[in-house]
């Protein structure tokens, strides 16, 4: 279903780690860690800056892949991995896209499924890879085949 997809990539989208975002995100998934928060600990700190939790480029746009069209329900969030070169800084800007990686099925107790693998990037304003991060969409029977409401 989605196999003809595989290497196609998204255009690149800018994002910039804004310090509001950063703190609502801290304070959502309860990490109140003053290294994302606290500006006095953000300059003492190596990176003389606040720096956003590991897991917030999960809500960076990472632009659209042409072709890709994904329902908007029915959708299951499977695994996803970060990998860092370093830390994202409050107040830089992050250029952002993904890339179809594979598509796969199988069987299990609700019928056939698809896993649907992303691989996402996020750059500097030079081009220089600051993270990447692997996510699995996992597809139901019935979404494959256009049957939820």
């Amino acid at each position: 279903m989605f196999k003809e997809q595989i290497g196609k990539r998204s255009n690149r989208v800018k994002n910039t780690v804004e310090r509001g975002a950063v703190k609502k995100f801290a304070e959502a998934i309860g990490d109140p860690h003053p290294i994302y928060v606290d500006e006095e600990t953000g300059r003492r700190s190596r990176y003389r800056n606040n720096i956003a939790p590991p897991t917030f480029p999960r809500i960076f746009d990472y632009g659209v892949i042409e072709g890709l069209n994904l329902p908007n329900k029915g959708l299951i969030h499977g695994e996803q991995t970060f990998r860092y070169v370093r830390p994202l800084l409050v107040g830089e800007d992050i250029y952002c896209f993904s890339v179809v990686k594979n598509y796969f099925e199988k069987k299990g107790n609700f019928g056939e499924m698809g896993f649907l693998v992303l691989e996402s990037f996020g750059e500097d304003s030079s081009g220089n890879n600051l993270f990447s991060s692997t996510s699995t969409i996992v597809i139901s029977e019935a979404v494959r085949k256009g049957r939820t409401k």
